[in-house]
């Protein structure tokens, strides 16, 4: 049962605006009211049945929202798939994602899942999907699918016997186990009959990404115009920026109505290149994710993802095998901090990290501190330490 709270004495980025000395009232899972302190001296809260919290002149921000991540804290998205490393089943795994991520800020996610053979990842997809609305902590939006029609030319570390050439029955299948549960999904513009599935995508709702792609300048226009308006850790997996060919990178940097992930780790990204994104990209476009991997914040190994060990060296998890990359061990909050430390405002990495995901995925109820909108809510100090992450009006952690 929703509680009615009042976090006083913030720094409240509302998603469009900073406001400094406010606060914030919260009743029944949605945010009422944002005001000065003045008026919260003029405040009567009736008969006392209002929590006032005094976050010490904090910032509170929407929850952060990280709509790109396959593990967390030893517990991964494919563990219904690997039983490694002491996996438990799949859907039990994400709701402890869930349980733990709000430690780290995030009110909500969208559990990524790797391609698998054909045989296996329906299955996967619906124990991931079991666990929406199960959730003691962050909330599960729905499911992004990285794959499986991508290019084998930019695996990274997807597996060559996973991809899939574009088969409209299959992706039918992959909608009917997720029970229509997927959010946005990762594909390779220039594979042959994409339009025909971007176009069934969009009609499903579902939005499409950019991504693990060999696409020349040409396909991502395509791509484009049939609904393929995101993109997957840009710079990552894709082809790179050439002069005479600006390829699938120097499409997103150059159209202004391309939106994109980024990985704000310092190490998937040189940190000078956010100056450019900056430049060149509208910052509502900018999406912060962690690409996180199951052994995110897990404190011994072995460490395992995609059923494969991997080992953490230079700012990045490598594949044990052959110290290929991984994916990356950043959280969202850090990721907010390294945007500060690469150039942004802490009100435009916030942004990155809550108001961007929420409206490019159409979560029309998150994203923002303004009345009618679900409270979601993070709370954190100048050293970015995390004070209180509320979820529907629930404080899910709290060290008040």
């Amino acid at each position: 049962m929703s509680h009615s709270i009042c976090l006083h004495n913030g720094t409240v980025f509302t998603g469009f605006a900073t406001m400094e000395s406010c606060s914030v009232l919260v009743e029944d899972g949605r945010i009422t009211d944002v005001f000065s302190e003045r008026r919260f001296s003029q405040k009567h809260f009736g008969n006392g049945g209002v929590r006032i919290i005094d976050v010490g002149g904090a910032f509170i921000s929407p929850g952060l929202i990280d709509t790109h991540i396959h593990g967390f804290g030893g517990f991964g998205t494919d563990d219904s798939l690997y039983q490694v490393g002491g996996g438990i089943d799949g859907t039990e795994a994400i709701i402890e994602m869930s349980r733990l991520l709000v430690k780290y800020g995030v009110t909500a996610f969208n559990p990524t899942l790797y391609p698998a053979p054909e045989q296996l990842l329906p299955g996967a997809v619906s124990k991931a999907a079991a666990a929406i609305g199960r959730e003691p902590g962050a909330k599960i939006m729905g499911l992004h699918l990285e794959g499986p029609f991508i290019s084998p030319k930019k695996l990274g570390v997807q597996r060559p016997e996973s991809v899939s050439p574009v088969d409209l029955q299959y992706m039918e299948r992959l909608m009917n186990a997720a029970g229509g549960h997927i959010v946005n999904m990762t594909v390779a513009p220039e594979i042959k009959h994409m339009r025909d599935l971007a176009l069934f995508c969009v009609r499903m709702g579902i939005v499409l990404q950019a991504g693990h792609t060999d696409a020349e300048y040409e396909n991502m226009v395509e791509g484009m115009q049939a609904g393929i308006l995101h993109t997957t850790h840009l710079f990552n997996a894709m082809s790179r920026l050439d002069h005479r060919n600006p390829n699938a990178v120097g499409a997103v940097l150059t159209h202004p109505e391309m939106s994109c992930e980024i990985i704000a780790d310092g190490a998937h990204v040189h940190p000078d290149l956010f100056k450019l994104l900056q430049r060149t990209k509208p910052i509502d476009k900018i999406v912060l994710i962690t690409d996180g991997l199951r052994p995110t914040a897990q404190e011994t190994g072995p460490f395992f993802a995609n059923g494969e060990e991997v080992v953490f060296h230079d700012g990045l998890f490598h594949r044990g095998a052959d110290d290929i990359i991984a994916g990356s061990g950043l959280t969202m909050i850090r990721g907010v901090q390294n945007l500060v430390n690469f150039g942004f405002s802490l009100e435009d990495a916030v942004k990155t990290a809550s108001s961007n995901p929420a409206s490019i995925m159409r979560y029309t109820r998150k994203g923002s501190i303004v009345p009618g909108m679900d409270a979601d809510i993070t709370v954190f100090d100048k050293n970015y330490s995390i004070l209180a992450t509320m979820v529907g009006g629930e404080l899910r952690f709290s060290v008040f």
